[in-house]
């Protein structure tokens, strides 16, 4: 699918962002957050309702809110500056002298004080009032913003944390409850995004919503294979860093030399099969100079590196590796293989205009998979 050219439009029936229904988008967004794990174990087929996941992730981020309410949200240390009638923390004299604060028997300072005003709980209650405005259950949008008044009758104030403020990776042994909470909260977020560009019938998105899209796309197959796959006996490695295997060196080469890392790794030692698969946002093919469509063939020199270059005989699943570009497209299917040097290099598209049901289905069937395996 091409990505200079994103376009918005809304209808009376399916919300879309370019041709990719939004509800496809909210799909990847689930395959690519951590929540679908425990989705997927609890046999909750999002497939066969997408219209659905709004109502799911609020739902969870509700239930979760609650369980924290009822055990005390997290407290954590902000800093303050206030004028006070005793000393407490460190003394601004500046602004104490300046202002004749000890005329008046009063004492300007900076403290650090314990309160449930976190960024991480801000963050939640913002995720609970942007969830209740996408949801299709009116009971469901009421609990909701029930929740998030609960939490401003707390001390929980309105203003909303920027992303870097709220790390979804560092968690302590006091505050490791709050995961599921921040999880939750952080897809909530997510899957109202497509809801705020809806508008004109043909309104242009900017670069950075498109870069958005394919990271989405990039992480969303990665997270679909780890926790489908899984189960049926696949080892799934995303984002590995692999190595030239250099036997000999300049001593400037090292600066210069690309380092080459793979977005999926798929192994199932059982029969023997390696798969790496690389991802891209974009189309596939292009104009030749010789030919009306052509493969990119950067791409194609790109995964045979992957391939050949990780031959090892002390590795017995590398000699036969296959290599598969998985690149997304609307309307247009591709699924082509070609054999080079005992290693299959397939090219096939996944349809982002097809149901949930047939996303799934196609991301299974790249890789010779099936829900009845």
């Amino acid at each position: 699918m091409p990505s200079e050219a994103v376009q918005t439009n809304t209808d009376n029936e399916t919300r879309r962002i370019g041709k990719i229904p939004v509800r496809n988008l909210w799909l990847f967004m689930l395959y690519a957050s951590e929540l679908f794990r425990d989705i997927d174990k609890a046999k909750v087929s999002v497939e066969n309702n997408p219209d659905d996941i709004p109502d799911l992730v609020a739902e969870i981020l509700s239930r979760q809110v609650e369980r924290r309410i009822r055990r005390n949200l997290s407290y954590g240390y902000q800093s303050r500056d206030a004028v006070l009638g005793r000393v407490r923390g460190r003394i601004d004299l500046l602004k104490t002298e300046r202002h004749q604060l000890l005329n008046r028997g009063k004492i300007a300072c900076r403290f650090d004080e314990l309160t449930v005003d976190t960024a991480r709980n801000r963050f939640v209650r913002a995720a609970l009032e942007k969830i209740s405005k996408i949801v299709g259950r009116a009971d469901l949008a009421h609990r909701c913003r029930s929740l998030a008044s609960s939490m401003k009758h707390m001390g929980v104030s309105s203003v909303r944390p920027g992303r870097g403020e709220v790390s979804v990776n560092r968690f302590g042994r006091h505050d490791s409850d709050d995961r599921p909470m921040i999880f939750a909260a952080h897809l909530a977020f997510n899957l109202a995004l497509p809801s705020e560009v809806s508008g004109a019938r043909h309104l242009s998105l900017p670069d950075k919503e498109i870069n958005w899209i394919r990271k989405l796309y990039e992480k969303g197959v990665a997270g679909f294979y780890n926790i489908v796959l899984s189960k049926y006996g696949w080892n799934v490695s995303a984002g590995k860093t692999i190595f030239w295997p250099i036997e000999s060196k300049t001593s400037g080469i090292d600066q210069i030399l690309p380092s080459m890392r793979t977005d999926i790794i798929l192994d199932h030692p059982a029969s023997g099969r390696r798969i790496v698969i690389d991802t891209k946002f974009n189309s596939m093919i292009t104009h030749g100079w010789y030919r009306e469509k052509t493969l990119r063939s950067g791409y194609i020199y790109q995964i045979y590196a992957y391939l050949r270059s990780q031959e090892d005989n002390g590795d017995p699943l590398s000699a036969k590796a296959s290599g598969l570009l998985l690149h997304p497209s609307v309307d247009e299917m591709l699924n082509e293989a070609v054999m080079l040097q005992g290693h299959e290099i397939r090219f096939a598209t996944v349809d982002l205009g097809a149901t949930a049901k047939g996303i799934r289905k196609q991301l299974l069937q790249m890789v010779g998979a099936s829900d009845e395996d």
